[in-house]
């Protein structure tokens, strides 16, 4: 991957962005992509497009979701700790023992997740997994008073973990789901900078996917697209203790996840897998039985519909704050949605 690349995905997962907060990750993503576009803004949601060729006939929409799942933080009781509640899919198993900021008016507070010790616990609850209204968030504070003078109720908090370098090119990060996708795109809008496009290209990086797809929702509406191709993370099942006979058998470094099923058009589908085969790009391909849960979902009953693609970065480890991927496929991600846009006129159909 080129320095520069590289150099702005870390920034992307070191960046904190809760959902219903993602300001300063959409800065990091103007600041990337505005050389290369034709113009940058912003809807009242926050979802952030990055447009070329604005007046193509051919209108097509490039989402991926740029907020991260957060905790935001409830009532303070008697002793100055702070009760929390989840906002998306958070998976209460991951939260006990984590150092997180709270991300109040006064700037970020250091704070870390608290639960009784081992020693203090009965045998019979040792070694499970405490839900999360048995958690707290203690930031130090001497009593509520103190706790009130840092910290409102509905402040959201991340868990402080930062982006790794492992070996063999991947890397490890919480919030990989969904900020490689949202590098992905905008990547892919770099890469056809110079090349002549015959479409005009929506490239939106969405907010609030993990509270109900919101903003693949909105914008999608507000582009009113004929095609698109939503990115998102998919289960790398390369690891131990996963069934391949239920999940599937998917490979970091085997290139992306393309998707068939009613979820996605199938001659956008059919095109993804040419393309990829005309360029040499390694594909794996899932079957997706119903709707994914991705910001496809949404952009495919936009308006009259949208003939929808979906393409997914092989992640190990979802929903926890050690994610990793390959930065071998979020590249080939990035090469075969450029390739793909190469492709397409303003004359072409959808319509199976």
């Amino acid at each position: 991957m080129r320095k520069e690349s590289l150099t702005f995905l870390k920034k992307l997962l070191s960046t904190p962005s809760p959902s219903g907060y993602e300001e300063k990750i959409q800065r990091a993503c103007k600041s990337y992509i505005q050389p290369y576009v034709d113009k940058v803004y912003k809807d009242v949601h926050g979802s952030q497009y990055a447009v070329r060729n604005p007046g193509g006939k051919l209108r097509v929409i490039l989402p991926a979701l740029a907020d991260e799942l957060p905790l935001t933080t409830n009532p303070l009781d008697g002793n100055a700790f702070l009760a929390f509640l989840a906002i998306g899919g958070v998976d209460p198993s991951v939260l006990d023992g984590q150092r997180v900021v709270v991300h109040s008016g006064k700037g970020g507070i250091a704070g870390v997740v608290g639960r009784r010790a081992i020693h203090l616990m009965d045998q019979k609850e040792r070694g499970t997994a405490l839900p999360i209204h048995k958690l707290w968030i203690d930031i130090g504070a001497k009593d509520k008073k103190d706790a009130e003078k840092s910290v409102e109720i509905g402040d959201p908090a991340t868990i402080d973990v930062g982006y790794l370098e492992l070996k063999n090119g991947r890397v490890a990060a919480r919030a990989l789901d969904n900020r490689i996708g949202a590098f992905v795109v905008l990547e892919a809008m770099r890469l056809i900078a110079n090349k002549k496009v015959n479409c005009a290209v929506y490239c939106v990086t969405t907010v609030q996917e993990e509270i109900g797809l919101r903003g693949a929702t909105t914008s999608a509406y507000e582009c009113d697209p004929h095609v698109g191709i939503a990115v998102d993370v998919a289960h790398a099942t390369d690891h131990p203790e996963c069934d391949s006979k239920r999940h599937g058998s998917f490979s970091l470094d085997a290139g992306p996840i393309l998707h068939r099923g009613p979820n996605m058009n199938p001659v956008v589908a059919k095109q993804l897998v040419s393309v990829a085969k005309a360029k040499k790009i390694a594909y794996q391909m899932q079957a997706a039985p119903r709707g994914t849960g991705t910001d496809a979902n949404a952009m495919q009953l936009t308006r009259g519909g949208v003939a929808t693609g979906l393409i997914g970065v092989p992640n190990r480890y979802m929903h926890s704050p050690v994610e990793m991927i390959s930065l071998k496929d979020a590249e080939l991600c990035a090469r075969l949605l450029a390739e793909w846009i190469c492709t397409l006129k303003p004359t072409m159909s959808f319509i199976p």
